[in-house]
């Protein structure tokens, strides 16, 4: 009974910490985009996607009008999209985006989380080549004629179309990304996701205590308040 009440209340810990930095990643999504385009979501499209993707992650509005009312303000923090490439276990290229406001902190972290994992931080431009960037959408699957959304989206910029589970993943060229998000706007389309991804060139196969090192590493990365996407050229199977 006693480790069962503890096992339910670390999991709700759990979650709740997840939430907390969902949250915290996307209210510093909203500073950036605020500071690009203003607070007005009608003229800002990054807002939109910020805002969006609130919904997606159950953050309430009251926290989303705070985020945007805070980066408005004469004291909002000042933060700035930073790029740090390296290496994990076994060469695997890492490719870490953050937001913060205070980069000799970030560096050091990254610095520290690399090496402990058995990595090492690299300099720029020294794995981007093996990474392409891409627009990703996730919109509901129930209802739609796929191969007609198919065609519908090609003009729009579409180079993929898959389907994930309940969800169709249309994949686009990084420059077509504002392009899709108007096309789907204006179509009436729901995005619960959309982000730029980095899709590796090719991937590594590593064998269980590569691959065991590499998601240790990855997992203390993503856990980095000032990181907001990973990406690597790990082989992740199936």
């Amino acid at each position: 009974m006693g480790r069962a009440f503890e096992y339910r209340k670390a999991r709700k810990m759990k979650r709740w910490a997840s939430m907390a930095k969902a949250f915290t990643k996307i209210g510093r999504e909203i500073a950036i985009a605020v500071k690009e385009g203003g607070g007005d979501p009608d003229y800002n499209p990054r807002l939109r996607l910020a805002i969006q993707n609130a919904k997606t992650a159950n953050m309430p509005k009251a926290n989303v009008d705070s985020a945007i009312k805070r980066a408005l303000s004469k004291d909002a923090a000042n933060y700035d999209e930073v790029i740090y490439e390296g290496y994990g276990p076994k060469g695997v290229a890492v490719m870490v985006e953050t937001a913060t406001d205070n980069t000799n902190r970030t560096v050091a972290s990254m610095r520290l989380i690399f090496s402990k994992g058995g990595g090492n931080l690299g300099n720029s431009g020294e794995v981007d080549y093996m990474f392409t960037r891409k627009g990703q959408f996730k919109i509901p699957a129930e209802g739609r004629d796929i191969e007609e959304l198919e065609l519908e989206l090609i003009d729009h910029g579409l180079e993929e179309l898959q389907q994930d589970e309940e969800e169709l993943v249309l994949t686009t060229a990084f420059e077509d990304f504002g392009t899709m998000q108007k096309a789907l706007e204006e179509m009436e389309i729901e995005v619960s996701n959309a982000e730029l991804v980095r899709i590796p060139s090719h991937t590594k196969k590593l064998d269980d205590d590569g691959e065991e090192a590499m998601i240790k590493l990855l997992d203390k990365l993503e856990e980095d308040d000032d990181v907001v996407n990973v990406f690597h050229n790990m082989d992740m199977g199936e």
